[in-house]
């Protein structure tokens, strides 16, 4: 009994106990980054959301203890009251540690395994990494986990691949790295955990001199945050230089509500770190990135201009017909079943493979199969891209 509890406690690593990389692997779903850990001797698979400043948020149909409190969380909405549970220890990989002040966050998070086409248990935040030097290496789908010893503040970046950037004293257990577009500095939080390009609020694109308030924007939708829907806009940003990095013609999503409440203009996600390996230093609070893709954006693709959700048992179900849409002007409706698209049967097909058919080239036909009332229709819709332009 005694060597066992030796042998436990000396695979325990705190920041300063390690001496060498360790590694954990992860993979990349639709969007995400997807890691398995083990939480008070459970395997819980988690999305990787350094946009989370906490450690844990676990399903609450998972039982890894009773709970011990309340937490106060925030997002792009505003502030709700969740439960938690106390982490006695958490192993990523070759990563073990005794985390006995550390907490799990307890919610309904079940509908994650749908969004990101992976078995998804829970949220694993930058809490669970900080005091590590973090690599989050995309390229070779894993985490390493550096010495303390290892000072990316000594390398000397060629700004062309290779970046350099030091984290603004803003937020609470959050990255934020400066930002700019159309000459205006923003603020934005480093956030695996965001599935798009880039967020930001209406109300800083008036800050920036990008849009008019008295504008309405074209193509509204609704995004999932952590609290609930919120309405939302697609916007082409035409030059921003993004955590020190030159973008050309990028499109982000726009929150169309009021920032006073949130800590930092937004967030910058997945669809650009996905082409950079990034080191955090959080301690020296600086950020290295290095461009392995040579790429900083996907190409942007037209789509015809609506919202689906997978029923259970499968079928694809419009729930929202954005308008102004090449979709609206075709007659397409919500609650329009789809069934095919370009001569794909959908019957057994996953949503990121959906999204793949419906997006295309500008101008392009789509060609789509529903039922509407049990009577079968085809349409054909071209596809646009659905952002809004600057106001100048």
């Amino acid at each position: 009994m005694i060597t066992n509890l030796l042998l436990t406690l000396s695979l325990l690593q705190t920041p300063a106990q390690v001496t060498a990389p360790l590694e954990a692997p992860f993979h990349i779903a639709e969007d995400a980054i997807i890691v398995d850990a083990v939480i008070n001797g459970k395997t819980i698979s988690f999305m990787f959301d350094t946009g989370f400043g906490g450690q844990f948020i676990i399903n609450d149909q998972i039982n890894i203890g009773p709970y011990t409190g309340t937490v106060s969380l925030q997002d792009f909405v505003g502030v709700f009251q969740a439960h938690k549970v106390d982490v006695k220890g958490f192993q990523i990989g070759q990563l073990k540690q005794s985390k006995t002040v550390a907490e799990a966050i307890m919610q309904p998070v079940a509908h994650m395994s749908q969004s990101y086409g992976a078995h998804t248990d829970g949220i694993m935040g930058l809490g669970a990494v900080i005091d590590y030097v973090t690599e989050i290496n995309f390229e070779h789908s894993k985490f390493i986990f550096h010495p303390k010893s290892l000072d990316i503040t000594k390398r000397k970046p060629d700004n062309k691949r290779t970046f350099l950037i030091k984290m603004e004293p803003r937020g609470m257990n959050a990255v934020v790295l400066p930002t700019e577009i159309n000459g205006q500095p923003l603020h934005l939080a480093l956030d695996t955990g965001n599935a798009f390009y880039a967020t930001t609020h209406k109300e800083v694109l008036e800050r920036a001199k990008l849009w008019d308030s008295e504008k309405k924007p074209l193509f509204v939708k609704q995004s999932m945050v952590a609290s609930g829907p919120v309405d939302s806009f697609s916007m082409l940003i035409p030059n921003a230089t993004i955590f020190g990095v030159p973008v050309k013609d990028s499109a982000w999503d726009i929150i169309d509500l009021p920032a006073a409440s949130v800590q930092s203009d937004g967030t910058v996600g997945f669809g650009f770190l996905k082409n950079f390996n990034i080191i955090l230093d959080y301690e020296r609070r600086y950020v290295w990135l290095e461009n392995f893709t040579g790429k900083v954006k996907d190409d942007l693709k037209g789509e015809p201009g609506f919202a689906l959700y997978r029923k259970e048992g499968g079928g694809y179900v419009i729930f929202m017909v954005y308008k102004g849409s090449p979709a609206a002007e075709k007659g397409i409706k919500e609650d329009d079943t789809l069934l095919a698209v370009d001569g794909t049967s959908l019957s057994s097909v996953t949503p990121s493979k959906v999204r793949e058919l419906l997006q295309g080239a500008p101008d392009s036909i789509c060609k789509l199969v529903i039922s509407r009332g049990g009577i079968i229709q085809h349409i054909d819709v071209p596809r646009k891209l659905m952002v809004n332009y600057p106001a100048n």
